[in-house]
């Protein structure tokens, strides 16, 4: 490998390295402008109004779509929630969690 060769290559790496950190960014970025409790309620006015069954089917299947991404982001939102909890319990003295279990009144 010549040195010229070798300066390409440690350039395209640290190219890959930046690309990586600004995709990584962008996403933390994201991830900090979502507002769950906005998106739960979207969610709720679309379940609302895929359930009335008025919508022609691909506006339908538009919204249904819209849901899938609600949801999705919601679920990270609130995973990521768990995980700070998780973190900070750790620093706190190191209580674990227990799984919350659902009374359903029977």
């Amino acid at each position: 490998m010549t040195l010229s060769t070798a300066k390409i290559l440690t350039s395209d790496s640290l190219a890959c390295s930046v690309a990586t950190r600004s995709v990584r960014d962008e996403i933390m970025a994201a991830a900090k402008k979502f507002d769950l409790e906005k998106s739960l309620a979207e969610l709720e006015d679309l379940v609302e109004e895929l359930e009335s069954g008025d919508l022609p089917l691909e506006t339908a299947m538009k919204k249904f779509e819209d849901g899938i991404k609600l949801t999705r982001g919601c679920q990270t939102a609130l995973k990521e929630a768990e995980q700070k909890v998780q973190i900070l319990l750790k620093s706190a003295g190191g209580e674990k969690l227990e799984d919350f279990e659902i009374d359903d009144g029977a």
